[in-house]
């Protein structure tokens, strides 16, 4: 069974997708089998990652015979088709065979009102009994397909119905942040939101009719793996000093408010686990700095920005050997913080 990672911060802008895409790759550079999931109705993963400029690239892919996006894998169960839930076809990502993408799509977010009302209601009304189940269904089915070791699951920033399957339903997830106001809020927040999804989630998995489904309700007690911080200029090395006030303050809040609500719901591993990991809860399991023009190219080409080559970063002189050193460093670091992450799905279970 492939390990489910969601990445999931309801503050938009922290830069998950580049993050998963980038975590991706580097899992599939070190010999693991990836599927990256676009489960963000904007699609961004999608068009990154197939390099699609524009809807009428996206209206190719959705027309073309088959099941090749997560909206038309669900469409079984929320428009009760007569037929049963497949795997995905999903996408080769160019340049890493080890990696595949499942695309997103826009009408994902259609099925929001539906999964709300079954989430709720699923106990007593038998037509939603699927509901809750059936995303995870499609992400075994697809991953057995593909004989993933990882699943990683790019969400919305919201929190919304979807969202809260998605979360609840991980093995793991990880917590993108950049060092502003609000992040240091949306910190705040999760310690509040996550807490109520989880006694949601406990209810479901009680729940007989959601058990006895046709696609069954997970027993899935999500766990954190860490919080990444990223996207703040350096000075001297490390962050700025106003940067550096926010990473303090959002530190201090996952420390004092984040680890202990989820601690309080068993939504932590054992200390040790993170110890084995090199993997401290105090300290982000990814902090990096902006990526800067970095993002465009990787954007352009469908690389990752640590495997970019000099032809296409465009560049030349103590410009090109400068851009070189930050790729460096961002190998190093995401090659760290896939190290963590094996260590951590490798030392503990997620369920």
């Amino acid at each position: 069974m492939a390990i489910r990672i969601a990445l999931f911060n309801h503050k938009g802008g922290v830069a998950k997708t580049t993050t998963a895409f980038n975590l991706g790759w580097m899992l599939a550079a070190k010999g693991k089998r990836v599927i990256l999931a676009d489960c963000d109705p904007q699609c961004n993963l999608t068009g990154m990652v197939l390099g699609f400029r524009g809807a009428t690239d996206l209206e190719a892919l959705y027309k073309s015979p088959g099941v090749h996006n997560i909206r038309d894998g669900l469409a079984p169960a929320f428009e009760s088709r007569p037929a049963p839930i497949v795997a995905v076809k999903c996408q080769p990502v160019v340049g890493q065979p080890n990696m595949v993408l499942m695309p997103g799509h826009i009408g994902l977010a259609e099925y929001e009102v539906t999964l709300g009302i079954a989430q709720e209601l699923s106990g007593t009304l038998v037509t939603l009994q699927n509901l809750p189940g059936s995303i995870t269904f499609l992400f075994e089915e697809t991953a057995r397909k593909y004989n993933a070791d990882y699943l990683l699951i790019d969400m919305s920033p919201s929190l919304g119905p979807v969202n809260q399957n998605l979360l609840m339903t991980s093995h793991y997830f990880l917590v993108p942040m950049m060092p502003d106001y609000f992040s240091v809020m949306a910190t705040d927040s999760l310690a509040s939101v996550l807490p109520r999804w989880r006694a949601w989630s406990k209810k479901a998995q009680q729940q007989l009719i959601l058990q006895n489904a046709t696609y069954p309700f997970p027993n899935v007690t999500p766990k954190l793996l860490g919080t990444i911080v990223q996207n703040y200029r350096l000075r001297s090395g490390g962050p700025s000093k106003a940067f550096q006030s926010w990473v303090d303050e959002i530190k201090a809040g996952v420390r004092d408010k984040l680890i202990p609500a989820l601690r309080a719901n068993n939504m932590l591993l054992p200390p040790e686990a993170y110890a084995r990991a090199g993997a401290p809860l105090d300290k982000p399991l990814l902090q990096m700095s902006a990526y800067n023009g970095l993002i465009v190219r990787s954007q352009k080409y469908q690389a990752p920005i640590f495997d970019l080559t000099d032809a296409q970063l465009e560049q030349k002189g103590v410009v090109l050997e400068r851009t070189k050193k930050s790729m460096k460093n961002f190998r190093r670091l995401y090659s760290e913080g896939a190290d963590k992450i094996i260590g951590l799905t490798n030392n503990a279970s997620g369920t």
